[in-house]
């Protein structure tokens, strides 16, 4: 009989969520939608501050919702002046923060984009169940604002 103490959960628990939330990023990257349906939750609790006058901010819930927010933000910026960096990445248990910048320019306007962000990210069962972004929505509706 094996007997799991809560310390090595909880290890286990921070091993699955460092390990989905590197693959997020590579599928994102990569821009591979598909297998980023794959690592989203049937249903995800999604926040990104409503802004109305920028397309690929919206509600979402689904995984191929959530996973199309990838190609409508590619589709409205120009995929060569994309940049973000992640400066900080921290684990306890299924939750996941991401700490960096990021930076853009909007393909209709020419305008750019920049600034901090945060990505809360739960991981439960190997899927991503919570993704909270916190960035510089101001910078973003000048860059969208004709």
């Amino acid at each position: 009989m094996s007997v799991t103490s809560p310390a090595t959960t909880a290890c286990a628990a921070a091993e699955q969520t460092r390990a989905v939330v590197r693959e997020f990023l590579t599928a994102r990257l990569a821009g591979d939608t598909g297998r980023l349906v794959e690592l989203f939750a049937d249903e995800v609790d999604w926040l990104l501050a409503e802004n109305p006058g920028v397309p690929w901010i919206r509600p979402r819930s689904t995984a191929a919702e959530c996973a199309a927010q990838f190609t409508e933000l590619m589709e409205h910026t120009v995929p060569e002046d994309a940049r973000a960096r992640v400066d900080t990445f921290l684990v306890d248990g299924t939750d996941a923060v991401l700490m960096g910048h990021l930076a853009g320019t909007v393909r209709t306007t020419g305008k750019s984009f920049s600034g901090p962000f945060a990505l809360h990210l739960t991981v439960e069962n190997g899927r991503i169940t919570r993704h909270h972004l916190y960035e510089n929505s101001r910078s973003i509706a000048e860059a969208c604002t004709p």
